[in-house]
């Protein structure tokens, strides 16, 4: 059974609200990387609202959802300070170093959004499961599923990444060892996110 309608009322105004704002700083700003990454991000709020419709995402997975845009909106509109560390010379926060030389914002974002990823591709996957009237339970061979899965997303954003590059100059996307860092907190996160349903799938079915 699909969820109440209010119940994705919330996320959806929240979301359209930060995109709108998102929308005026790109323009008065003239960043054209921003608007294309905004054009993707309504194409994706499609993608979950036809996801949603047929797998019915918790509430927590739409809220998660719906901050990492905003993370990504922000990440990219917010400008660092000057005398704060940040990597390259588009000083947004996207470039700052939370740990000098270690650990970046954008970073944080990966982890963070292919971990929510993972625990999206892993309640499509119960959902599927359910319709055959199986018993689901996140077996390891299931969970190695989700986890690719959610990595496979993450390549998906660098190709998006990467268009980016060919058809904007002077973007912030950075070079190969930045992707290959990009990798890596996707990695991070989808493992992380793999493991706590692995644990605790229950619980985080019980999240109001």
């Amino acid at each position: 059974m699909l969820e109440k309608p209010h119940s994705i009322v919330g996320v959806a105004v929240f979301t359209v609200s930060y995109l709108l704002v998102a929308v005026l700083g790109a323009v008065s700003t003239g960043s054209k990387e921003f608007l294309f990454y905004i054009a993707v991000m309504v194409i994706l709020m499609a993608a979950v609202w036809a996801v949603h419709r047929r797998v019915n995402l918790t509430n927590p997975t739409l809220w998660a959802l719906s901050l990492w845009g905003l993370l990504h909106m922000i990440g990219g509109l917010i400008t660092v300070p000057e005398g704060w560390p940040a990597n390259g010379e588009n000083r947004v926060l996207y470039s700052l170093w939370l740990i000098p030389d270690f650990l970046k914002y954008d970073h944080v974002v990966h982890s963070f959004g292919f971990g929510v990823t993972t625990l999206v591709c892993w309640q499509g996957v119960k959902s599927i499961l359910r319709r055959t009237g199986a018993s689901v339970t996140p077996t390891f061979g299931l969970m190695v599923l989700a986890w690719a899965a959610g990595l496979g997303f993450g390549a998906v954003n660098e190709v998006i990444e990467f268009i980016a590059v060919l058809l904007v100059p002077n973007t912030n996307v950075g070079g190969y060892i930045n992707t290959g860092w990009d990798l890596i907190a996707n990695l991070t996160g989808a493992t992380v996110a793999a493991a706590l349903i692995y644990f605790k799938d229950q619980q985080l079915d019980d999240l109001p």
